[in-house]
């Protein structure tokens, strides 16, 4: 018995040990402190929501080289927009923004690094992102999502030793989606591929860029544009909770958006906006 005490004292210990040893196997020091609260830049004067390229006015003025026909896509939603509409863009419902909409930081960010994955804690209306960066390749196939699926590696761009620049490809987004909320078109083939380069700004390491690269069949080029995030200076930011369907207002009925009054009753978002098909409760007089 006493030696039988002694093998599982022996095995526990053995056990601590390996997961000690795992633990300590990430090494921080080869990887950039993004440790806080990052939240985007805001360029005064722009009007509009939060456009996808943050140094230009959105719609049209965001200057994406779409094909023509998407063009054509992108008047339309800003023509319904005009009119009391939402056009293409689909997050007004609490529906996920997906990439790279997910990325223009409407609330905070977060990074979470470790040696296989990196995390991107969003809380808005996408919960979060994984990168990959444990060396895998792609799977031969993976059902698509509004997030995509990530593929990361890390650079030591300026030779110092320390990782400083993540670079991320995302494959296999969901459909449909847009740039922001103007409606910027993807392509309905759900074929986009968005590259990243994530890194810390040489002057200010409380300053985070990203620079988004699309490539998508709706676009006569591949679309470059650069985002930043500033770090909040507190050692302990306030993070807000952000729930959409909370107190959300619109309703969608069919292929119509409908908006529900302070009253509670249904209300048209457009004038001229035809009710939606009652044909299932009794009329009252």
């Amino acid at each position: 018995m006493r030696y039988r005490s002694m093998i599982e004292a022996i095995a526990v210990v053995a056990a601590l040990s390996t997961t000690l040893s795992g633990a300590q196997a990430f090494d921080d020091a080869k990887y950039p402190d993004w440790r806080g609260q990052w939240n985007r830049f805001i360029v005064r004067g722009l009007p509009g929501q939060p456009s996808f390229d943050q140094t230009k006015p959105w719609g049209f003025g965001q200057e994406a080289p779409l094909t023509a026909e998407y063009k054509a896509v992108l008047e339309a939603s800003l023509a319904d927009q005009a009119r009391g509409g939402q056009g293409n863009f689909t997050g007004y419902g609490c529906l996920a923004f997906g990439m790279p909409l997910m990325m223009n930081a409407f609330y905070p960010l977060e990074f979470v690094i470790t040696p296989d994955t990196t995390y991107v804690l969003i809380n808005h209306m996408d919960h979060g992102r994984r990168i990959f960066t444990d060396g895998r390749d792609w799977p031969k196939s993976f059902e698509p999502s509004y997030a995509g699926y990530s593929i990361g590696k890390w650079e030591d761009a300026d030779g110092d030793g320390r990782n400083d620049t993540l670079v991320v490809e995302t494959r296999g987004i969901k459909t449909p989606h847009s740039y922001d909320s103007s409606g910027i078109p993807f392509h309905s083939d759900g074929e986009g591929v968005i590259k990243e380069r994530i890194y810390s700004d040489k002057d200010n390491p409380n300053v985070l860029h990203n620079e988004i690269t699309s490539t998508d069949n709706a676009l006569t080029r591949p679309w470059t544009v650069k985002r930043s995030y500033r770090r909040d200076s507190k050692p302990q930011p306030i993070w807000s909770e952000s729930i959409c369907s909370e107190d959300n207002r619109h309703v969608r009925i069919g292929e119509e958006n409908y908006v529900l009054g302070a009253d509670g009753r249904l209300m048209p978002v457009r004038k001229g906006q035809a009710a939606p098909d009652l044909r299932y409760f009794q009329t009252q007089r």
